[in-house]
């Protein structure tokens, strides 16, 4: 048995994972990768290709020519799409939208999972995704599934763009992405958005991060 373990959060979009995990992965000095980040990427390719981001076999020739790096920096993950850092410009709707689409191709998961499994091979790590628990690791030491209602998510994702100064985007509208993506993530043929039998569901609606992060640290017994 390996002497590494695995923290898998997962959970719909906007629950609060990425939060979360980069705070446990500080608490505990571990590694937080964002694997969402790495989809979005993907996502950001195909848009800046000009090819349909459900387009199965246009996405497949794509991700021939794709790479994709991650790197950590004072403690920040950033995200290199073909030598360039877009660590910023993966986090607009449009892009959300992008990778939910690009991210229901299973060649796309198929050499995203490769890839997250590679980074965290051999060290004590926390991952936030779709499918931690139920594809990445299904023998994660540690899982959780993150729940939030639709409006709350819509709430934070707003606040999110406006603090990065994208001020046009409306709550109507981050609201209308949120619950096309949830149907998206959770009836997509390849790793739908489900909550395996042992994982720990924790819901964020009413409690904040650190609220959060001290529940989900009490679960874990190193």
């Amino acid at each position: 048995m390996s002497e590494y373990y695995q923290i898998a959060v997962d959970g719909p979009s906007g629950s609060g994972k990425s939060t979360l995990a980069k705070g446990v992965a500080k608490k505990l000095g571990i590694l937080y990768l964002d694997t969402g980040a790495m989809y979005r990427a993907c996502g950001l390719k195909a848009l800046k290709s000009g090819i349909g981001t459900k387009d199965k076999d246009a996405v497949e020739k794509m991700m021939q020519d794709i790479r994709i790096d991650i790197t950590h920096e004072d403690g920040s993950q950033h995200v290199w799409l073909d030598g360039e850092d877009v660590s910023s410009d993966i986090r607009t709707p449009e892009v959300s939208m992008a990778a939910s689409d690009v991210s229901a191709i299973p060649c796309v998961r198929e050499a995203m999972v490769d890839l997250q499994r590679k980074i965290s091979e051999g060290k004590n790590v926390i991952l936030d995704g779709r499918d931690i628990g139920s594809k990445v690791f299904p023998n994660a030491k540690y899982k959780f599934f993150l729940v939030a209602s639709a409006e709350e998510r819509a709430r934070r994702r707003l606040l999110e763009l406006q603090e990065k100064g994208n001020t046009e985007v409306t709550y109507e509208e981050v609201l209308s992405d949120i619950e096309k993506r949830d149907l998206q993530d959770s009836t997509r043929a390849a790793s739908p958005l489900v909550k395996v039998d042992d994982a720990i569901e924790i819901d964020t609606t009413k409690i904040d991060i650190e609220e959060t992060q001290d529940l989900l640290l009490s679960y874990i017994k190193e």
